[in-house]
């Protein structure tokens, strides 16, 4: 008899420590998704940006083999590489949509900003993604995407590109790099679709100092090689 209840007396007490456990366990959880929850999304409040410059001729292909062409990025002036955006970040993770609905964008902001981003409907996409989580008023927002972009060079041999040209990732990392003092491989990435480059992405701080990016560099191209469509058809 003794035996017998001091058996059940044993499983009571593990049942109550596993139930403790458990107990402390969800409550650490729920204190770590309230932490988070309470930045997420939060304008103005994130650790870094991403500059992401598409390869113009990169995307006019992929829109042509989809049936549609940007008139202003595919059928006028030839393009190089354009500004896809200017995305804050976490380092883990990152904001989007941060007001619903979002501040009405002047349409003067958008007819200013056509020569760095040659698609009306990209900028209103980027402000009511991205622009909204910068903390920044729609003006101060796209003169930063401005600032940004002027603190880049590109590579001079991708500023006229008449003929396809076949690159590995690191060579247009290297390039970058070579071309903008300061640039380390863990501050710029590649991005791919298919076979074709599509995007080198950039991380910069909030006053735009090139800075480390580990969580943007995993997501980076892992292809050997990819292909560079001309300018214009070249």
């Amino acid at each position: 008899m003794f035996h017998s209840r001091l058996h059940s007396f044993s499983r009571l007490m593990i049942s109550l420590t596993l139930a403790l456990l458990l107990t402390a366990g969800l409550v650490g959880l729920a204190g770590s998704a309230t932490a988070q929850d309470r930045r997420q999304n939060t304008p103005g409040e994130f650790d870094f940006y991403v500059l992401s410059l598409s390869w113009s001729p990169s995307f006019c292909e992929e829109a042509a083999e989809r049936g549609g062409r940007s008139q202003i990025q595919c059928g006028g002036r030839p393009y190089a590489f354009v500004v896809h955006g200017l995305w804050p970040q976490y380092e883990n993770g990152f904001p989007e949509y941060c007001q619903r609905p979002s501040p009405r964008l002047n349409r003067n902001i958008v007819s200013s900003m056509l020569d760095l981003m040659p698609a009306p409907g990209l900028i209103f996409n980027e402000w009511d993604k991205h622009g909204t989580c910068s903390g920044l008023t729609d003006r101060n927002y796209f003169e930063t995407i401005r600032k940004a972009r002027a603190a880049i060079k590109i590579p001079a041999e991708y500023l006229d590109l008449s003929q396809a040209k076949t690159v590995a990732p690191a060579e247009v990392e290297e390039a970058f790099i070579k071309a903008n003092p300061g640039l380390s491989n863990a501050a710029v990435s590649v991005t791919c679709n298919r076979t074709r480059l599509s995007e080198v992405r950039i991380c910069l701080s909030k006053d735009l100092q090139f800075r480390a990016c580990e969580e943007i560099d995993r997501r980076a191209c892992r292809r050997d090689q990819l292909t560079m469509p001309p300018i214009r058809g070249g």
